[in-house]
């Protein structure tokens, strides 16, 4: 049967009309049809015109733009309307839904009036083609139901109508296009899959005839994969240059690190595939000793004899998701405790005192820890092998009368608890013979108008009530006149050591008293378990309960909203001149209170017009921050000149720069943590980057040289590790002494400091190599800034009390160094993630892909480093936050962004062809260089640029 039949009586306008179309073919030299596609141009011509009407309706109703959402939930006649369900329209019309709503209720309820109401929406569209003079009543003869009349009128009127008419005649007749219904996805992995992997599916493409579509790039096939919110990147591989047979194929890779549910809708232009959106499952992969958490209370946990104290483990991947344990897999095996005494000598009969359990409600590993009778221990957690995070810590046991004591402590409003204690030495240095001392455990009452002494410097004035919480040994002279030998206070960085019992000794248990910012002091006592488990106690208090950053955060917000809460956050005018950032702002503030800075500041720029609705306000902090702690302002400084250093306090500032300007610097980093513990739309961040030992001193801490490895590489590495990997004691090539020497500009001596007392004569062995560093570290990075570090303190404290501070540690990292894997043949130098109070005061450190990719250099236009360079956008992108803090510290040797983003790196971040295969990536954080060699495939280069950034931070090649 010949097409042309199809046609009845056609006009010769419209005759020609057809004629006129390009797209649609000659249709007198259209081939015949066997029988069978008669039927199904029949149907398909039906469909058509259905479509055209739904069209029409919906332009009636002024709803014609929700014309493709409906075609896509299968809403493709006026029948279509009544089925649809309330819910589903809701969502695809949203604010039109009542004017829906309302033409639906409009629609005949009989078929008669229903096929009335189609026939005159088929008038109408025939009528409001743009061959109108064609279309007249008298001189058009009725168009039945036929493909070429209604693929031609389709083409003239609305081509975006329906698919089909996008395609010439020929095409649409014979089936040789590509039909979405018709292609098909190959999975190459069984749901739920584990997270981790390179995860690939296959779609293969058809025509709507059955035979394979060659896919290229003109045919708007895209895949899209999202996680709610979360959209990660894919890499699409058309067809085969090799085999022709798979021509009509698409390779999608994508990587999967957070366990969940994922949405993957596969699309050829505005359709989806058959099937799509499809919904993937993956799962948590096995349990990582270096990524589970280990929670307990403190780092000593008491307990009481012949009764259960309970503990928690977190197991979770290596990316971090909480795994899961079907119901014929056993949850604790693998976890292992070992307990030793305090000589360092395995328990064997007490390894049963601590079992383990599986909570599948909370979805944890329950440690119960029950001894039969009072002792002091060391417990290791271990699960195959590998030590748990936290998982070494320490036990005190007591009975339960000491218990009782303990507690009663804890609750006495008395604070004059205290024990006897004999003194044994002070900074490792041992007394002839031992002193009596008294050991005093407990908060100290602090009056509305006083200050308290600590260590070197003093807290300002507390508000009425406030209570700090402290240690503090003393002697009694002459029995009654008491002598202050030593205050620790009651935070983290305050530790107990547990000594072995000495032959020699017999005041009793031996014990340390370490803060890392004072000599530590070496105690005996009979009371030592009940003194350090008072301690403990008392420091849970002050930090809220636990030992964990989030619970930390959470406890320092409630704490720092409590300390002002007579304050209230009115709005308070702030004028300040914008190309003198630092002075106005300065001179605004220079008479503000307390009170003054608790407001909520309305800024205006003198000279500029607006309203500051938070916008102006988030402004001033960023320049204000910009003007203090950039390097090129002066204040703050570098110990290198890369600029995305860390910034320390400068004490070769210039002379117009004072003390006053660091404590004012102090009240803006205690401004953004109050707004910050306020939360919501006040929240402010520090837009700075400061050194660790800066960090340590700001929470009370003594530094030490391993701040160098990130304050200062250069000197790390030329100066630092080589004293530590040299035997001083067999070597003449190399004589120090503990001195510090400074030089001038021009490389002259100009002085030189003693480190210690009659150091210029004191030769450095190596049984005081680390003694040397240590005073090293302390005169370079502590000593030379410590007007400026105090003055800085004085203005933060003035508005965060200082024992919040001191609740954070500076060993609570986000990953330790130590838990990364090491690699066996090379030394590499490991660098951790900011300590968790920058993170506190500076967030996370958000890292932008759209600024990476706008602001870098790519070196290389071979198509192989194209298709490398592409991969590596595509992994990056879906990389964690950790990921990309290790991407950054192993090509440009730091961690964390310019406060500007990547714009400010200095060089820029440029990525270069390396001419290699197979090798893993190198750099040159010299030039914030990465070099990436040629791959077979993605999942090859994936691997190799993890592996990479993991296992080190100075470049390096591996065969």
């Amino acid at each position: 049967m010949h097409l042309c039949t199809y046609l009845y009586i056609v006009p010769l306008v419209f005759i020609s009309g057809i004629s006129s179309l390009s797209s649609c073919g000659d249709p007198e030299r259209l081939p015949e049809l066997p029988p069978g596609d008669e039927q199904r141009l029949q149907r398909a011509a039906l469909h058509l015109q259905q479509k055209l009407i739904l069209r029409e309706w919906l332009r009636d109703h002024r709803l014609q733009h929700h014309y493709n959402r409906l075609l896509a939930v299968e809403v493709a006649s006026l029948e279509d309307v009544y089925w649809l369900e309330d819910s589903r329209a809701s969502k695809i019309l949203g604010k039109d839904w009542q004017i829906w709503s309302q033409a639906r209720q409009n629609l005949p309820t009989s078929k008669a009036q229903l096929d009335a109401l189609k026939a005159e929406l088929w008038s109408t569209v025939v009528k409001s083609s743009q061959h109108q003079d064609a279309w007249t009543w008298g001189g058009m003869l009725v168009v039945s139901v036929s493909v070429a009349g209604l693929v031609t009128l389709a083409a003239m009127t609305q081509p975006s109508l329906a698919p089909e008419a996008r395609h010439s005649l020929l095409q649409y007749v014979t089936g040789k296009y590509l039909l979405p219904a018709n292609c098909k996805v190959q999975w190459d992995w069984k749901d739920p899959a584990v997270v981790g992997g390179a995860m690939c599916f296959v779609v293969r493409f058809y025509q709507r005839n059955g035979q394979p579509y060659p896919i290229c790039d003109t045919d708007q096939f895209f895949v899209e994969v999202t996680e709610g919110t979360r959209k990660m990147v894919t890499i699409s591989e058309l067809g085969s240059s090799t085999d022709p047979n798979n021509a009509n194929i698409a390779k999608v890779k994508f990587t999967v690190r957070t366990a969940g549910q994922y949405k993957i809708s596969v699309m050829i232009g505005s359709s989806h595939i058959a099937g799509s959106p499809f919904i993937k499952t993956f799962i948590p992969g096995p349990i990582d000793a270096r990524r589970s958490r280990f929670i307990r209370p403190a780092s000593t946990v008491i307990c009481c004899a012949g009764a259960p104290t309970l503990m928690h483990i977190e197991p979770r991947d290596e990316f971090g998701n909480a795994c899961q344990f079907d119901q014929d897999i056993d949850p604790v095996k693998g976890y292992h405790v070992e307990i030793y005494d305090l000589n360092g000598q395995p328990l064997e009969k007490l390894h049963h005192a601590i079992s383990f359990a599986y909570d599948r409600v909370n979805a944890r590993v329950s440690v119960t820890a029950l001894f039969p009778e009072p002792l002091c221990l060391r417990a290791v957690i271990s699960y195959l092998d590998q030590k748990l995070p936290n998982g070494d810590f320490d036990i005190i046991v007591l009975s339960s009368s000491d218990t009782t004591l303990v507690h009663k402590n804890i609750a006495s409003r008395k604070h004059n608890i205290c024990y006897e204690a004999k003194l044994l030495s002070i900074f490792g240095a041992p007394k002839s013979k031992p002193r009596k001392v008294l050991c005093y455990v407990g908060p100290k009452q602090v009056s509305s108008y006083g200050f308290a002494c600590k260590q070197s410097r003093c807290s300002p004035k507390q508000p009425q009530n406030s209570v700090n919480f402290q240690v503090t040994i003393k002697e009694m002279i002459l029995k009654f006149i008491p002598k202050r030998i030593a205050t620790f206070r009651l935070c983290p960085s305050t530790k107990f050591h547990f000594l072995p019992q000495r032959p020699t000794h017999v005041h009793g248990p031996i014990f340390i008293i370490d803060d890392g910012a004072q000599p530590k002091i070496e105690l005996a006592s009979r009371d030592r378990n009940i003194i350090a488990a008072t301690f403990t106690h008392f420091l849970l208090k002050n930090i809220g309960g636990s030992e964990t950053f989030k619970d930390k955060q959470d406890f320092f917000y409630h704490e720092v909203r409590k300390f002002h809460a007579n304050y209230y956050h009115e709005k308070l005018s702030l004028k300040v001149q914008r190309e003198r950032i630092l002075e106005s702002s300065m001179k605004a503030t220079k008479n503000f209170s307390v009170s003054d800075w608790c407001g909520n500041f309305e800024v205006t720029f003198q000279g500029e017009q607006g309203i500051d609705w938070g916008g102006l306000r988030r402004e001033w902090f960023e320049l204000i921050c910009s003007a203090l702690f950039d390097p090129r302002s002066g204040l703050f400084c570098s110990f290198h000149d890369k600029h995305q250093a860390l910034v320390h306090p400068n004490p070769h500032r210039p002379a117009h720069l004072k003390l006053k300007h660091f404590e004012f610097a102090g009240k803006i980093v205690g401004k953004c943590l109050y707004e910050s513990a306020l939360g919501g739309t006040y929240r402010q961040l520090v837009r700075a980057r400061f050194t660790r030992s800066f960090l340590a001193q700001l929470i009370g801490l003594r530094v030490h040289y391993k701040y160098f490895e990130q304050d200062d590489p250069d000197l790390y590495l030329s100066k630092i590790k080589y004293i530590l990997d040299t035997d001083l004691d067999n070597t003449d090539s190399l004589e120090l002494y503990f001195v510090e020497e400074i030089y001038d500009a021009s490389g002259q001596l100009s002085k030189t400091i003693e480190l210690i007392p009659n150091g210029s004569k004191t030769r450095v062995t190596n049984a005081t190599k680390n003694q040397y560093l240590d005073a090293l570290a302390q005169q370079r990075l502590c000593n030379s800034v410590k007007d400026e570090v105090d003055s800085f303190l004085k203005g933060l404290n003035g508005i965060i009390p200082d024992n919040l501070l001191s609740i954070f540690d500076e060993n609570e990292l986000e990953v330790s160094a130590a838990e990364l894997p090491k690699p066996k043949h090379l030394e590499i130098i490991f660098v951790s993630p900011p300590p968790l109070f920058q993170l506190l005061m500076c967030g996370t450190g958000e890292y932008s892909i759209a600024d990476f990719k706008a602001h870098h250099i790519a070196n290389g236009n071979s198509a192989e480093f194209r298709r490398v360079l592409a991969w590596f956008w595509a992994g990056v992108s879906n990389f964690s936050q950790t990921e990309m803090a290790r991407l950054l510290q192993f090509t440009t040797g730091c961690s964390q962004l310019p406060p500007g983003g990547f714009q400010e790196l200095n060089p820029q971040f440029q990525i270069t062809a390396a001419p290699t295969f197979g090798n893993l990536p190198t750099a040159h954080t010299c030039f914030n260089q990465l070099c990436l060699p040629d791959y077979e495939c993605y999942e090859q280069f994936e691997k190799a640029l993890l592996l990479a950034i993991s296992e080190g931070t100075e470049g390096f090649g591996m065969v």
